[in-house]
C-alpha cells in the first residue's frame, strides 16, 4: 500500500484530497495544525485503518514514522483575511514549511508536489496567464506574504530538484471552489454566497469588472492527481479558463439562490489582480487534463452544501469581506 502525506490536510483541498487518495487505496497521513483547517472536514476518515491525523505546525520540524511515497504540500493560509491576519504563519508555513517538507521528502525517497498558485502572477500584465509569465507581483505590499511565500516555495523546490534529485512537482491553482469552503474566507463566491443566504446585500468590491475563473473543487483534485503521477518537474497551470466578471458572477449567484439582493460597491483593495483566466494548455497537452465542471453545476453542488449548514454556521462566520 502506498503511503502519502498531505499537509494542511483538514483544510478544503487536503480533506478532498485525503478523500481521493483513501478511494485510490492509499494510506494516508493528514497533518495540519488547524490554523485554517477544521476537523470537521476529515471527521469521515478518522475511524479507516489507512487515515492518519497529525496535528502537527508543518513550519517546525517534522517527523514521521515509516515510509513515505508520496509528500502533498498544501499547508498555508489561502485567503486574504487569512493572510492578513497572520502574515508571518503565512511566510513561515510557504518557507520554513515548505523546507521541511523537502528534507522529509529526501531523506525518505518520497516524490514531493507543491501547491503553488495563481498569485505568483500577481496582478498580470499577460492574460491569459502561462506558466512561462514571470509574474507583476509588489512584494511589500498587503498581498506580498502570500504571493511571495509561493513564490519561494517554488523556487526552494526547484533546488532540492536540481540539487538533491527529489522527485518534485508544482501545480499552480487558480480559483477552487466547492463543498468545505469557510463562508468567512474574504474570497467572492463563499461570501456572495453567504451574504444571500443571510438576506445581506452583496459586496462587490471596485467596479466588479475584475476577472476570475472559477474551477471546481473535483476537478482540482483530478489535476493534482495526474500531476502527482506524471514525469513533469516544472510547474503547471491548473483552473477552469471560463472567465467571468465579479459583477456578472454576483449576479449568477443572486439567481441561484432566488434571492432579491441589492449589490453595492467598496473601494477596490491594493494590489487585486484586474484579470485571472489560466492558459491550461500545457496541462491538456502533458496531463491529458481539462475542467469537465461547468459553472452553473459547480455552483448548485456548493450552493446545496452551504445551505444544509446549520444556521448559527451562516452567523458564525459572518463579518464584513475586506477582499
Amino acid at each position: 500500500m502506498k503511503r502519502i502525506l498531505i499537509t494542511g490536510g483538514a483544510g478544503f483541498l487536503g480533506s478532498h484530497l485525503c478523500d481521493r487518495f483513501i478511494k485510490e487505496g492509499y494510506a494516508v497521513i493528514a497533518m495540519d495544525n488547524l490554523i485554517t483547517g477544521d476537523m470537521k472536514n476529515i471527521e469521515h476518515l478518522m475511524p479507516l485503518e489507512n487515515f492518519e491525523f497529525y496535528h502537527h505546525d508543518v513550519s517546525k520540524y517534522i517527523h514521521v514514522p515509516g515510509k513515505l511515497d508520496y509528500i502533498l504540500h498544501f499547508a498555508s493560509p489561502a485567503s486574504p483575511i487569512d493572510y492578513l491576519k497572520i502574515p508571518i504563519p503565512t511566510l513561515k508555513v510557504g518557507s520554513l514549511g515548505t523546507h521541511n517538507c523537502l528534507g522529509l521528502a529526501l531523506a525518505k525517497g518520497a516524490r514531493m508536489l507543491i501547491a503553488s498558485t495563481s498569485e505568483v502572477y500577481g496582478d498580470p500584465s499577460v492574460h491569459p496567464q502561462p506558466e512561462e509569465y514571470w509574474g507583476n507581483v509588489n512584494p511589500v505590499g498587503p498581498r506580498g506574504v502570500y504571493d511571495e511565500a509561493k513564490r519561494f516555495q517554488e523556487a526552494m523546490t526547484m533546488a532540492y530538484h536540481t540539487y538533491h534529485q527529489v522527485e518534485t512537482r508544482i501545480i499552480r491553482i487558480f480559483n477552487t471552489y466547492g463543498p468545505r469552503m469557510r463562508l468567512n474566507d474574504g474570497r467572492a463566491l463563499p461570501a456572495f454566497i453567504g451574504q444571500a443566504l443571510r438576506g445581506e446585500d452583496i459586496t462587490i468590491f471596485g467596479d466588479g469588472s475584475q476577472t476570475r475563473s472559477f474551477c471546481y473543487v473535483s476537478d482540482l483534485v483530478e489535476g493534482i492527481y495526474r500531476l502527482l503521477h506524471s514525469d513533469y518537474v516544472y510547474p503547471v497551470n491548473i483552473g477552469n479558463p471560463d472567465e467571468i466578471s465579479i459583477l456578472d458572477f454576483a449576479k449568477e449567484i443572486i439567481a441561484l439562490t432566488g434571492t432579491d439582493q441589492k449589490i453595492i460597491f467598496k473601494d477596490l483593495p491594493k494590489d487585486d489582480p484586474k484579470q485571472r483566466k489560466p492558459d491550461i494548455k500545457k496541462a491538456d497537452a502533458i496531463l491529458g487534463w481539462k475542467p469537465t465542471v461547468d459553472r452553473a453545476a459547480g455552483l448548485k453542488l456548493t450552493y446545496d452544501y452551504f445551505k444544509q449548514l446549520p444556521k448559527e454556521d451562516l452567523y458564525k462566520y459572518a463579518h464584513p469581506r475586506e477582499f
